[in-house]
């Protein structure tokens, strides 16, 4: 009980200030979001293109999560002791490349593999409609993969959020600079209290995104979803990607 009132008598004392949480958790919120949207414009991109005509695709998503091998901290680490990239914009910039490798291969391999499942037979019915290449890529096999797309950005964007913490390894102030600063210090209320708070920006994270990813599904398979809970079958990343079930449902 001693401790919790420590923590709670932190929190009190630290909200407001230039280095108050406040501040922390929007400079934490500016990176991330800044990684996430950079990352959902390339990967979503390359994904869309590799998934569309089916060339490279494989070799592409396997080299991106191949680089997911490499831990961020060493990358961070390899990035700050470059002059020209560690001191630039008190580290925001090597905290932005370590994290945005980080982010790409969920969003990615998401993106390609809710294009490249698209039923061909629905390609086809969109070919034989008139359509040319681009208005089938936009008009029907996004619409049919974009659940799956929305799963990989709500995974990286969570990945981002909490990794984020390693930014104040390289100076960039956010939640992390709290707990290397207990760490240092060996002040265990100043290292739990930031844990904490990053724990509950990456769920309020989780959260708002899995809202957003739920607008995205089509009301038909939600349904179907639900229906197979209520039979007491678990469901997987099939259950969402599953396009020939979704092409069925929307017509």
């Amino acid at each position: 009980m001693h401790f919790l009132s420590e923590v709670v008598h932190w929190f009190a004392t630290n909200w407001r200030g230039p280095s108050g949480v406040l501040v922390l958790t929007r400079q934490q919120l500016e990176l991330s979001a800044a990684v996430v949207v950079a990352a959902s414009v390339a990967g979503v991109g390359l994904g869309l293109v590799l998934g569309h005509s089916g060339r490279g695709g494989f070799v592409a998503v396997n080299s991106a999560n191949a680089a997911r091998a490499v831990p961020s901290l060493a990358l961070l680490t390899l990035l700050a002791i470059q002059p020209s990239i560690g001191l630039r914009w008190g580290g925001f910039l090597a905290s932005f490349i370590a994290l945005f490798a980080l982010a790409v291969p969920p969003i990615l391999t998401n993106a390609y593999v809710g294009v490249r499942d698209v039923d061909p037979d629905v390609r086809q019915a969109a070919t034989a409609m008139g359509m040319t290449g681009r208005q089938v890529l936009w008009r029907v096999e996004l619409p049919l993969a974009l659940p799956l797309l929305m799963a990989g950005v709500r995974t990286a964007a969570v990945e981002v959020v909490a990794t984020a913490t390693l930014a104040a390894y390289v100076s960039y102030q956010d939640l992390g600079t709290f707990i290397f600063a207990g760490l240092n210090t060996q002040n265990h209320v100043e290292t739990f209290a930031g844990g904490v708070l990053v724990a509950a920006l990456a769920l309020v994270t989780d959260v708002v995104l899995a809202t957003a990813q739920r607008a995205v599904t089509p009301v038909a398979l939600r349904r179907t979803r639900h229906a197979v809970r209520g039979r007491g079958v678990g469901t997987d990343a099939t259950t969402v990607r599953h396009p020939r079930r979704m092409a069925s449902l929307s017509r």
